[in-house]
């Protein structure tokens, strides 16, 4: 097939870089041995930063976990969180009281909003096998007017996102999870309703997508003006639009045309993020991102007068009893079982 060279394409490291209306997304991928009985990994840290591990050794890390794999509170404001648990479990606790266990095809969607801490921690539940882990966690901003919303969540278990499974004319599978947006005549759910992709005219869509090797299929169009990119995560090569894109790269692919894929000789597996650009200024620091850099100082004053409403849990590194299952308190008290 011929190579057209019109595509944009990068190699992925740990974090990737992304398009307004996005910030980040991080790919979490950690092969989690047997855990013990704090839930951390029976295996030695020896060798390891605890507290700043983020290298990848015997084929996980613990991030700024001490006892157990994660992120122990830290503060968010501005912005939103959108995480999709492929494999493993997350532990969720936050400023507000709420808290959540999820994980295997769910994800949570955070508007961090004025400001919120929470901990997101990966409690290895199981004691007699391997706990392995995949994520995404994607930041998507927040214009200026929503900046300042109330910060809560909401989740979307895995039953309730609308999976598209299709076969080409060779008799090859596609299946494309949607998690944001409409796919042909699939609607994802609904997000936080402060949130950018809460108005359809934004056109953000996220997706997971898995082609069997050798299948082909077409991305639909979009409206023109709208930044979307493509993340090939796992497989060993495959076509966009005739051109051969190496694994673990992304590809900035056209707005208004269709978007043909050609999986490899092996299964390919790919992450679409697709928004309209809020078009304003973007200012991060750490884990704020405002429209200036007096905004930044701001909400590093506010963090340090107030902590977005304290810790209310018993531990930095918050996790729930192992024995529990998917659950999510939310801060007006509603249980979600």
């Amino acid at each position: 097939m011929k190579n057209s060279k019109s595509l944009k394409i990068s190699p992925l490291g740990f974090q990737w870089a992304t398009r307004d209306p996005f910030i980040f997304c991080v790919h979490h991928k950690d092969n989690f041995p047997k855990g013990n009985e704090k839930m951390g990994p029976a295996a030695s840290l020896a060798g390891r930063n605890i507290g700043q591990d983020f290298t990848v050794k015997d084929g996980w890390r613990m991030y700024h976990g001490q006892t157990i794999p994660g992120f122990p509170y830290h503060p968010h404001r501005g912005f939103e969180t959108v995480t999709v648990v492929k494999t493993g479990l997350v532990d969720h606790a936050d400023s507000l009281g709420a808290a959540g266990r999820y994980g295997s095809g769910d994800v949570q969607w955070m508007t961090a909003g004025k400001g919120v801490q929470h901990s997101e921690m990966f409690p290895l539940i199981n004691q007699d096998k391997d706990n392995p882990l995949e994520l995404f966690q994607i930041w998507l901003n927040l214009p200026k007017v929503s900046k300042f919303v109330e910060p809560h969540f909401k989740m979307l278990w895995e039953d309730q996102i609308p999976v598209l499974k299709e076969k080409d004319a060779n008799g090859q599978s596609i299946e494309v999870n949607l998690i944001a947006g409409t796919l042909k005549n699939l609607v994802a759910p609904d997000p936080t309703p402060d949130s950018w992709a809460a108005n359809p005219e934004h056109e953000v869509a996220i997706m997971t997508l898995k082609l069997e090797a050798g299948a082909v299929w077409v991305l639909p169009s979009a409206q023109a003006g709208v930044n979307r990119t493509l993340y090939f995560y796992r497989g060993n090569g495959m076509e966009i639009m005739d051109e051969a894109i190496p694994a673990y790269h992304s590809v900035e692919v056209p707005d208004a045309a269709d978007v043909t894929l050609k999986a490899g000789e092996d299964d390919c597996y790919l992450l679409l993020l697709q928004g309209k650009p809020i078009n304003e200024p973007v200012v991060q620091y750490g884990p704020f991102v405002m429209n200036t850099e007096a905004e930044i100082r701001d909400a590093f004053e506010d963090y340090r007068k107030t902590q977005f409403g304290g810790w209310p849990w018993p531990k930095e590194e918050f996790a729930h009893d192992k024995n529990k299952g998917r659950f999510a308190l939310h801060a007006n008290g509603n249980l979600e079982i």
